[in-house]
């Protein structure tokens, strides 16, 4: 592991503690070869979306940014926003 996948991992350990504080199931994987935090739904198990860092800043997937590092509870505000389409509050 290097420098920056340790930087990469302590912000997505931040964001994971506010998403599950709002009810949502992070898990942190690596088994892409890159720290990426899986967020589902656990009241919608198919709405999930697994989250990357580079740099200072949190990314979707498919390659949009989310917000910066220093802002975890904007970027859990964003992700929830997408996990809880189609379900009651969380």
């Amino acid at each position: 592991m290097t420098s920056g996948d340790s930087t990469d991992t302590t912000a997505l350990e931040k964001l994971g503690a506010e998403l599950s504080s709002q009810g949502f199931d992070p898990v942190i994987s690596t088994s892409g070869g890159r720290p990426a935090l899986v967020v589902s739904n656990p009241r919608v198990p198919a709405l999930s979306e697994t989250i990357l860092t580079e740099g200072d800043w949190y990314w979707w997937s498919w390659g949009e940014r989310i917000c910066s590092t220093a802002d975890v509870s904007g970027a859990a505000a964003a992700i929830s926003r997408v996990l809880a389409q189609g379900s009651d509050p969380v």
